[in-house]
C-alpha cells in the first residue's frame, strides 16, 4: 500500500529553521539524506524529492480547451508544500513509523495519506 509523507513549511517550521544553526541546518538535510538511503535499502521507497520555493511555481488550468498558465501562488499563501516520500508499506502503522524518521518530525510536523489505489476502479 503507498503512502505520502508531506512536509510542510509554514510560519511555525519557518521559526524553527530561523532558530537553526548552520550546523543544524545542515544535518537536517544530511537527516534527510540518511532517511532516503534507510528507505531505500528497506526497499519501501518509491521516490523522495524536496520542492523549489513556490515562487518558480505556475498554476495550469483549461478554459474552453485553451490552456491557461499564470504565476502562483501568490506571497499570501503561508503554508506550501516542501517535500514528500512517497512509501509503499503495509499499512498506515508502518508508514508512520517511517514518518517518525523524517528529521522535520523532531521540530514540527509530517502528514501521512494513504494513496488512493485507482486500480480498484476499473
Amino acid at each position: 500500500m503507498k503512502f505520502l509523507i508531506l512536509i510542510q513549511s509554514n510560519p511555525r517550521s519557518l521559526a524553527v529553521w530561523e532558530r537553526m544553526s548552520d550546523e543544524e541546518r545542515g544535518a537536517l538535510g544530511m537527516g534527510h539524506l540518511a532517511l532516503t538511503k534507510e528507505m531505500e535499502e528497506a526497499g519501501v521507497l518509491v521516490v523522495s524529492e524536496g520542492l523549489a520555493d513556490p515562487s518558480l511555481a505556475k498554476w495550469v488550468s483549461v478554459r474552453a480547451g485553451e490552456t491557461i498558465v499564470s504565476d502562483g501562488p501568490y506571497a499570501e499563501v503561508k503554508e506550501h508544500l516542501a517535500g514528500f516520500y512517497l512509501i509503499d508499506v503495509a499499512d498506515m502503522a508502518e508508514a508512520s513509523a517511517w514518518a517518525a524518521k523524517v528529521p522535520d518530525a523532531a521540530n514540527t510536523e509530517v502528514e501521512v495519506r494513504p494513496v488512493l489505489d485507482m486500480s480498484t476502479w476499473e
